[in-house]
Order: structure tokens, then C-alpha cells, then sequence
């Protein structure tokens, strides 16, 4: 892993780490709520009424579990960022975490915005491959930005066990 430095070669998360940090955060802050737009109203006319299995958690949950594992997603790209884009296995990782992101943002839009449950299915599968690749791909550069994209791949496991049974329930 490279060295913290604060000379100007050094890129930019390593020169200015906390601004660097903080960017990352609010970029995937950003993009992650972003899948609301795509959402309409199928959130709150239409997804109240289906029919949900017992272990769905209350509404209220949702947002601050996205928050927080959005905030772990940009720390996890700013340990990956910081190494330096010169170095191809960054470059790689993180244009896989960009489309698992794309992904994650396309699956709001499916499920509720279309109100495809059976499409949001087929969608967080892709989802939850492009995690695990992304994963893999962090771990071979820095092992605690893999691990902080743990909670979001038992999140969205969970979530997809939820997204087949509104499937096969409604």
C-alpha cells in the first residue's frame, strides 16, 4: 500500500486526506439516493401495498441503513482511490465499484420505479456479483476497504431473500 505523503505527485487522496475522504463520501452519498429519483412514487403508494413476508423490517430502517452503508462505500473507495490511479488494479477496481453502483441505482428504478419485483430480482443478482467481484478486487489492494463492503453485501443479500419473496408473494 502506498505511503501517506502530502507532496504534489502524491495523489490526491493522500494530499488532501480528509477533504479527499469527505469527497468520496458525499459522491457515493449522492449517487445512492439518487436511486429515489428513479423510484417515483412506487415507494410510498405503491409498495405499502403489498403483501410482505414477516421478517420485512420496518420502512423507518431502510434510510438510515442506506446512509451508513453509503458512507462505508466511500471510505472503502477512498482506501482504494488513495493508492493512486497510475496503478492499473485501482483503475479496475474502482470501475468496478462504479458499475456495481450504477447497478445498485438501476435496481431502485426497476423494483419500485417500474414496480417489477421479478425484474428487481434479476437486477440484485447482477447486483450482488458485481459486489463480490468488487470486493475481491479491493481486497488485492487494500484488504480493509474489502472488508468495510461487508455489511453491503449482507444487506443486499438480505435484500434480494426480501425482493424474491414480495415476488413470489404479490
Amino acid at each position: 500500500m502506498a505511503s501517506v505523503s502530502r507532496d504534489a505527485d502524491a495523489p490526491l487522496p493522500n494530499r488532501r486526506p480528509l477533504g479527499s475522504l469527505a469527497l468520496a463520501i458525499l459522491v457515493c452519498e449522492l449517487v445512492g439516493a439518487s436511486g429515489n429519483l428513479l423510484s417515483g412514487s412506487g415507494v410510498t403508494s405503491w409498495y405499502p401495498s403489498l403483501t410482505k413476508p414477516a421478517f420485512t423490517p420496518p420502512s423507518w430502517v431502510f434510510a438510515p441503513v442506506w446512509t451508513a452503508l453509503f458512507a462505508l462505500l466511500g471510505v472503502a473507495a477512498w482506501l482504494v482511490w488513495r493508492v493512486g490511479l497510475d496503478d492499473r488494479r485501482v483503475r479496475v477496481a474502482l470501475g468496478l465499484f462504479a458499475a456495481q453502483y450504477v447497478v445498485q441505482v438501476a435496481w431502485s428504478g426497476v423494483f419500485f420505479g417500474l414496480r417489477d419485483p421479478f425484474g428487481g430480482l434479476v437486477i440484485i443478482a447482477v447486483l450482488w456479483v458485481g459486489i463480490v467481484a468488487t470486493l475481491a478486487a479491493f481486497a488485492r489492494i487494500d484488504r480493509r476497504a474489502a472488508l468495510l463492503l461487508v455489511p453491503y453485501l449482507a444487506w443486499v443479500s438480505f435484500a434480494a431473500v426480501l425482493n424474491y419473496e414480495l415476488w413470489r408473494l404479490n
